[in-house]
C-alpha cells in the first residue's frame, strides 16, 4: 500500500490533499473555531474543503468565525492555492526520492511546458512569484481599507490579508456576508481584486512568461508558448465576452442600483470572478435565468491550467474550440498561432471534458436525489438550474452560489464536498492517482470506421 502510493506524485497529492482537509475540519471543530455553538462534523469537513480546494462556498459566513477560525481557513486556502502538487513533490525531493517520470510528466504539464525543468526549480519560482503578488495584494487593499471609518489600522490589514490570500488564490472567501457588495463601485477595490483573481487565475507559467518576455508588442508577443499564447487569448476573450453579456442582459436587472460607470465596473468584475474567484459585487439569487446559464458555461471552462482555479481550463476549451473549428474547415489538424495541436494535446482536452462532464451529470443527478427526491416537477420549478449551478460552481472551485448551499442536506453537502475535492484536484489527476501501471500493448487491433453524426 505505501509503495502504491509513493510511487505516483499523483497518489501522493490525493493523500496529502486528504491530510489537509481532514486536519483543517479537526481544527474548525474545535470550541475556539466559532465564538458560538461548535459547527458539526459535515459543516466542518464541507467548509475545510472549500477552503483547501479554494472553492468559496460556505454553509456559514466567514465572519461569523472566531479570529482562529478565520486564520484556519485562510490556512488552508493558502495551501490550496499553492497547490498540494507542489507540497507532495516538495515532500518526495525532501525524502530524498527521485520524482518518477509519471510524475514529471504531471508537473510539468502542470507548471511549465518546457521538458528541462527541475521540480525543485519550478517549485520555488511558483512560491517566490505567488508571496510576490499576494504582498502586492496585501499593500493595495490595505491603502484603500485603511480609511473606512470603521476600521483601525490591525484591522485594515488584517482584512487586506485575508481577501488578498483569498483573491489570489482564487478562493472567493470574505469577511463581509454580502461579499463584497458594499465595495460594488470602488474603482480601486475592485481593479485590485480583479487583477489579483486574473494573476492567480492565468497559471504560474504565463505569469513566469510575461515577467520575462515582456510582450508590448507583437513581436515580442509571438516569442511566447503556444500554452501562454492560448491562454492570454482565451482568458481575454472569456473576459469581454463576459462583460458584454453581463451588462446586456442585467443592465435592468441587478446593474440597475449602480451608477453608468459602475455598471460597467460590476459588469467587469462579475466577467473576472465568474469564472473562477467567487466573490461578487451583485446578489448572485436575483440574475435573471439566461445570464445565470451562462455564468454556469463560464464557470465550467475556469481558467489556466497550472493556477489556482478549477474547470476545464481555458487551453482545454480552446482545443477543443479549434477542433471543431478545424473539421468545420476541412482540415485534418487542428492549429493555432502558426502551431500544429499535437495528438496528445488534443487526446487530453476531449478525455477531460468528458470525464468532467460525468462527474457534474452524476452531482447533479445527486442533488436533485438529495434535494428533491420525488417532488413532482411543478412543485419544483427553478431548483434543477440552482442545483445545476450549484453543482458546476463546486466542479470549477468558483464558490457562487444562488444562495441554497445553507439549505442542502446532509447527504447534498457531502455530495457537493466530493464534487469540489474531484474538481481541485483534477478529473484526470484523479484517474491517473487510481490506475496503475500499464505498459503499451504489443499489438493493435484493425481499424474501422464508425459513421459519426
Amino acid at each position: 500500500m505505501k509503495r502504491f502510493f509513493l510511487q505516483s506524485p499523483a497518489r501522493v497529492s490525493v493523500l496529502a490533499f486528504l491530510v489537509i482537509i481532514l486536519l483543517g475540519t479537526i481544527l474548525l471543530r474545535l470550541p475556539a473555531a466559532t465564538p458560538g455553538p461548535r459547527i458539526g462534523w459535515i459543516d466542518a469537513l464541507f467548509t475545510a474543503t472549500s477552503a483547501t480546494c479554494v472553492t468559496g462556498l460556505v454553509v456559514l459566513d466567514t465572519g461569523n468565525f472566531s479570529r482562529y477560525g478565520q486564520l484556519v481557513i485562510l490556512g488552508l486556502i493558502q495551501v490550496g492555492g499553492l497547490g498540494i502538487m507542489t507540497l507532495s513533490t516538495l515532500f518526495l525531493l525532501l525524502a530524498g526520492r527521485r520524482t518518477g517520470l509519471m510524475g514529471r510528466v504531471i508537473i510539468q504539464d502542470t507548471f511549465t511546458h518546457r521538458q528541462d525543468r527541475r521540480p525543485a526549480e519550478i517549485i520555488r519560482e511558483v512560491i517566490l512569484l505567488a508571496l510576490v503578488i499576494e504582498a502586492i495584494g496585501i499593500a493595495g487593499l490595505f491603502i484603500c481599507f485603511l480609511p473606512q471609518t470603521d476600521y483601525q489600522w490591525s484591522e485594515a490589514f488584517y482584512s487586506a490579508l485575508f481577501h488578498a490570500i483569498s483573491a489570489f488564490c482564487n478562493a472567493g472567501f470574505s469577511l463581509y456576508p454580502d461579499s463584497l457588495i458594499r465595495f460594488k463601485e470602488s474603482l480601486p477595490i475592485n481593479l485590485i481584486f480583479s487583477g489579483l483573481i486574473i494573476s492567480g487565475g492565468l497559471g504560474f507559467l504565463v505569469m513566469a512568461e510575461l515577467i520575462v518576455t515582456k510582450p508590448t508588442s507583437r513581436r515580442a508577443f509571438s516569442r511566447l508558448s503556444l500554452h501562454s499564447k492560448l491562454s492570454l487569448t482565451a482568458t481575454g476573450i472569456l473576459l469581454l465576452a463576459g462583460t458584454l453579456i453581463f451588462l446586456i442582459l442585467e443592465w435592468n436587472n441587478t446593474l440597475a442600483p449602480f451608477s453608468i460607470p459602475g455598471r460597467f465596473i460590476g459588469a467587469f468584475f462579475q466577467s473576472v470572478t465568474t469564472r473562477t474567484a467567487g466573490f461578487n459585487t451583485v446578489p448572485i439569487g436575483d440574475l435573471t435565468n439566461v445570464t445565470l446559464f451562462f455564468i454556469i458555461m463560464l464557470m465550467f471552462v475556469g481558467a489556466c491550467p497550472g493556477s489556482c482555479a478549477g474547470g476545464i481550463k481555458t487551453t482545454t476549451a480552446g482545443v477543443i474550440f479549434m477542433m471543431g473549428f478545424s473539421r468545420f474547415l476541412g482540415w485534418n489538424r487542428p492549429s493555432l498561432f502558426y502551431r500544429t495541436i499535437s495528438d496528445e494535446s488534443a487526446g487530453r482536452a476531449v478525455s477531460l471534458v468528458i470525464i468532467a462532464n460525468l462527474v457534474i451529470i452524476a452531482g447533479t443527478a445527486l442533488l436533485l436525489i438529495t434535494e428533491l427526491g420525488e417532488t413532482p416537477h411543478p412543485e419544483s420549478r427553478g431548483k434543477f438550474l440552482e442545483l445545476l449551478f450549484e453543482m458546476v460552481s463546486a466542479f470549477g472551485t468558483v464558490g457562487l452560489s444562488t444562495g441554497i448551499t445553507n439549505g442542502l442536506s446532509e447527504l447534498g453537502r457531502l455530495g457537493v464536498t466530493l464534487v469540489m475535492f474531484i474538481g481541485r484536484l483534477g478529473p484526470l489527476v484523479i484517474a491517473i492517482a487510481i490506475s496503475r501501471h500499464r505498459t503499451s500493448a504489443r499489438f493493435y487491433y484493425a481499424e474501422e470506421n464508425v459513421m459519426i453524426g
